[in-house]
């Protein structure tokens, strides 16, 4: 077998291997989806006849028994009248009672879903309000923040360190809602009850403390801006309290910034890159997004999460990720991988929100390319890139990154590497730095405070950089094969083609001929360009996430 044919059949080999990898680990052939999964997943039509506007959410929370217990006052539009409303709670957590205009309402149970009764006519454009009492001791998270749940912790002194994190398990884990992300309330009361010597941050702006008479205190945050439900927080603990002022493109931001008393001295130091962050993402992304909330890190028992206005941190006060690279590169430890990578989010998560969590790239994907273009803005575009680059070894290639839509259903892990390499890979093909930033501020300008499908930020990026981009986003969100270039050269003609990619993968690509730039333009089918030198030695750009094959004979 001669060495040509030996390339061929090994590739072809991978190949099959590939589809095959395909085909055993698409999400649908792993799990069967029940109801509650649909119910959890979907906009049901007793979710879809009313709109939200607005939580009141008040609650007590008693660390002693690890109980809450409390209301949440749903108020919201009818946009077509209807007499069945949809609210998810989980258990082991109870819905007690439902009053609206003083008459208790009937509600029936289904799993993690409360059937409510509307006694009083549904009129179209009016705004009615549901008040929900609801109580028990809510699930315990026993890998926060990767599942979904209440952690109850101690500090170094015996006192309480209690916080939420619900990500993709959802917030009603513990409080009444609805419990899909396609809907937002305009602006949310968080209310929290906790003992005398315990302070509660939540999201927004602390309106007030209110000492009640059995000597504990309620804790009034007010939220100005539309919220996720999965990115509203408790958290509580004997905290102290520091702030700043940053001056960014819409002026003064209020930080503030609240850990344990233990740990207060190293979080002043270590804190100080949050206004660094702020500055290198509002040049990248626009402004931050939420200036009337201010911008919040809270020390919480577990590594982090984006909570929005209040970003959640656990990473030891140390640089890097729990103090390891995750892109091996050396830059990843040049900066606090939860401050970045949380904050990120306020733009692309909490600011632009996925409708279906089947579109998770649509947050972690940016979240993670954001990583790299903070060690760019300071560290200069080619440690940008060694960053990025490095983080390939983290990609599966398992399954394919976007999820079954309407099932609650995420797709692969590789929306965080894979999904930042696609859009470092974007940007070569862009080939264009500040039509690049453009975009990205873009993107959160014309989203701004929306929830999305994936597939409107697909068009807009294809709109944007006018290059019709359908069957690379099918090739990196939609199938897990890496694309190969494959070529050869003889005397002064490049022959070359795409393969193990999706059909009609038109991908341009920049390699350079001698050191010499070149834009090609390869497609599934065998391509023959004529060069001006003999036996020209092909290197293709590193910063397109694809394999590369020279397949010239001997």
């Amino acid at each position: 077998m001669n060495r040509l044919y030996s390339i061929y059949f090994v590739l072809l080999i991978s190949i099959l291997h590939q589809v095959a990898v395909q085909a055993q680990y698409q999400p649908s052939a792993n799990k069967v989806f029940t109801r509650q999964d649909t119910l959890r997943g979907s906009i049901t039509p007793e979710r879809a006849w009313w709109d939200l506007t607005y939580y009141h959410l008040d609650i007590i929370v008693n660390p002693a028994d690890s109980s809450i217990i409390g209301t949440n006052t749903v108020t919201y539009r009818v946009l077509k009248p209807a007499s069945l409303m949809q609210i998810d709670l989980q258990g082991p957590l109870t819905l007690i009672k439902a009053v609206q205009d003083n008459n208790v309402l009937k509600f029936k149970r289904e799993g993690n879903v409360y059937w409510i009764e509307l006694a009083e006519k549904q009129e179209q454009g009016r705004i009615y309000s549901v008040v929900l009492t609801y109580g028990g001791k809510p699930k315990v998270s026993t890998r926060p923040p990767w599942s979904g749940g209440i952690t109850w912790k101690k500090d170094k002194n015996g006192l309480p360190f209690i916080a939420s994190s619900c990500q993709g398990d959802g917030a009603s884990l513990w409080w009444p809602c609805k419990d899909h992300m396609y809907d937002e309330p305009d602006s949310m009361l968080i209310s929290v009850n906790v003992p005398g010597n315990l302070m509660d941050v939540s999201n927004g702006r602390l309106r007030s403390v209110v000492k009640q008479k059995n000597k504990t205190k309620t804790y009034n945050w007010f939220v100005a801006n539309p919220i996720d439900n999965y990115g509203v927080n408790i958290n509580i603990a004997d905290y102290a309290h520091f702030s700043e002022i940053y001056k960014g493109e819409k002026g003064s931001l209020d930080c503030d910034y609240y850990v344990l008393k233990e740990d207060f001295e190293k979080a002043k130091l270590q804190f100080k890159q949050a206004p660094l962050m702020l500055a290198a993402f509002e040049h990248w992304f626009g402004p931050y997004p939420f200036y009337e909330d201010g911008y919040k890190l809270v020390e919480a028992p577990y590594l982090g999460m984006e909570h929005q206005s209040s970003v959640t941190y656990g990473n030891g006060f140390k640089n890097g990720y729990q103090g390891t690279d995750l892109s091996y590169s050396g830059w990843g430890l040049k900066f606090d991988f939860i401050i970045i990578h949380e904050s990120a989010h306020e733009w692309f998560a909490n600011s632009i929100t996925y409708e279906d969590i089947a579109d998770m790239w649509v947050h972690e994907s940016f979240a993670n390319y954001a990583e790299s273009l903070y060690v760019e803005y300071y560290f200069g575009k080619e440690a940008g890139s060694e960053y990025v680059l490095g983080t390939r070894a983290n990609i599966l290639n398992d399954i394919p990154i976007i999820g079954l839509y309407g099932v609650n259903s995420e797709g692969s892990h590789d929306m965080y590497y894979k999904g930042g390499n696609m859009l470092h890979t974007l940007r070569q093909i862009i080939n264009d730095d500040e039509k690049w930033r453009s975009i990205l501020r873009g993107l959160n300008k014309d989203f701004y405070h929306q929830v999305v499908k994936g597939s409107q930020i697909e068009s807009y990026l294809s709109e944007k950089t006018g290059i019709n981009l359908r069957t690379i986003f099918d090739q990196y969100l939609r199938d897990i094969r890496i694309p190969v270039f494959e070529y050869s050269v003889k005397g002064k003609d490049l022959t070359f083609r795409w393969n193990n990619c999706v059909p009609g993968f038109n991908m341009p690509l920049k390699i350079y001929l001698s050191g010499k730039e070149q834009i090609v333009k390869p497609t599934p089918f065998l391509t023959t360009l004529k060069l001006d030198i003999e036996n020209a030695v092909i290197k293709v750009d590193p910063g397109y996430y694809i394999a590369t094959l020279n397949i010239t004979g001997k």
